[in-house]
């Protein structure tokens, strides 16, 4: 019964994106003080797919490239080591709480040849099973609300050090049935694009080994806003803004250490206020993109707070097995995740498995779902290049 209860919390918050265009707000709370976090709809989105990126405080726009490059930064993958690769990514949601809501993915990609490369990637949101009842109690069934999101992509050198890529995505998103507020509940669908850009060079440090330095952009989820009912209310998807950097440092003929950072903003349109209620814009998907850059109603100052921060590290030994830890920030009043990261991955011949923990941290911080879970990815390397 709790699971049940806590999933459909989780439900009908992701429906009340559509059906409450407005909210009231406590008038007591400056607008300048209260928490003001962005909404979108399909937030799995934004989860982190991989316990690679997810032991690095989940930063991966510029590490060097794997089979969830195909989420990070599909344009990384001309400059990958491997030929072609395959993994697959299992996390759990809400595991203190529930046991049956989970994320998986299954993502790979292949080099067409030493330019070009192709990319894909299959993720699933499972909300668990879910028992629908009307305001006046009357059962309305049993539901098993799940989203999916279908990628595929290309990507390009342009030069020796630089390359970009596109990816298409098809969304679908189902998280109830029958009707809720005299409206007939209904899946909702989207079709996206990321775009992205990737840079790397190498360098010859003193002692002979080869440093890397490398840096991506990636804006993904470009697309159509999406709905549940017949409203003409529809919600934004979780369109983002990616930029991150890394350097890696090649100590000797075994050991290598990767710095790491990311910044994020979600280009979406933030909440506006009249008074005490709140409302979100109603905007085109491009109108909403470009102008979420300056439309915070704390003007810069709140603007700034809604960059999200991520820093990581990895130690390589002989291509064999690593360690990683990293630190998430968001600010408090845009969602408060703050949390420490820490995990290891193991090489062997062609197969590889990586895993990841998440710690919260601070005080009256907003408790993670991923928190105090371990999740894991199995990844299988199918061709090294011919250098």
């Amino acid at each position: 019964m709790f699971s049940r209860i806590s999933t459909a919390v989780i439900c009908i918050s992701s429906l009340c994106l559509t059906m409450n265009a407005n909210a009231q707000v406590d008038p007591t709370v400056p607008v300048d003080g209260r928490t003001n976090v962005i909404s979108t709809a399909v937030p799995f989105l934004r989860i982190s797919p991989d316990a690679r990126s997810g032991a690095m405080g989940d930063a991966g726009v510029a590490i060097s490239a794997d089979a969830n490059s195909v989420y990070w930064n599909l344009s990384k993958l001309p400059f990958a080591k491997q030929k072609s690769a395959v993994a697959v990514t299992y996390t759990p949601w809400l595991k203190e709480l529930v046991q049956d809501v989970f994320l998986a993915q299954l993502a790979g990609y292949t080099q067409i040849d030493e330019n070009q490369a192709i990319g894909g990637s299959l993720r699933y949101f499972s909300l668990g099973d879910l028992d629908m009842r009307a305001d006046n109690g009357q059962e309305l069934g049993n539901f098993r609300p799940r989203e999916f999101a279908f990628d595929a992509g290309y990507a390009r050198k342009l030069s020796e050090n630089w390359s970009m890529g596109v990816t298409l995505r098809y969304i679908h998103s189902s998280l109830a049935s029958g009707t809720i507020n005299d409206q007939t509940i209904r899946p909702g669908r989207a079709v996206a694009a990321d775009l992205s850009a990737f840079y790397t060079k190498d360098f010859e440090n003193n002692n002979g080994m080869t440093n890397n330095f490398s840096a991506g952009l990636s804006i993904s989820n470009i697309g159509n806003r999406i709905s549940y009912t017949q409203s003409a209310q529809k919600d934004f998807l979780p369109t983002n803004f990616g930029l991150g950097a890394a350097y890696t440092i090649g100590i000797d003929d075994y050991n290598k250490v990767t710095f790491t950072a990311d910044i994020n903003k979600l280009m979406v349109p933030s909440v506006q206020y009249v008074g005490d209620s709140a409302y979100l814009p109603n905007k085109s998907m491009l109108e909403g993109m470009f102008s979420s850059f300056g439309d915070a109603p704390g003007g810069f100052k709140e603007e700034l707070q809604e960059l999200m921060y991520s820093v990581g590290a990895e130690y390589w030994y002989n291509d064999l097995f690593a360690v990683r830890a990293g630190y998430y920030n968001e600010h408090a009043s845009k969602g408060n995740r703050k949390f420490f990261t820490a995990g290891v991955g193991v090489k062997y011949n062609i197969f590889g498995l990586n895993f990841s923990y998440l710690v919260p941290s601070g005080t009256g911080i907003q408790r993670n779902p991923l928190s105090n879970t371990l999740r894991f990815s199995l990844t299988f390397d199918l061709g090294a290049n011919e250098e």
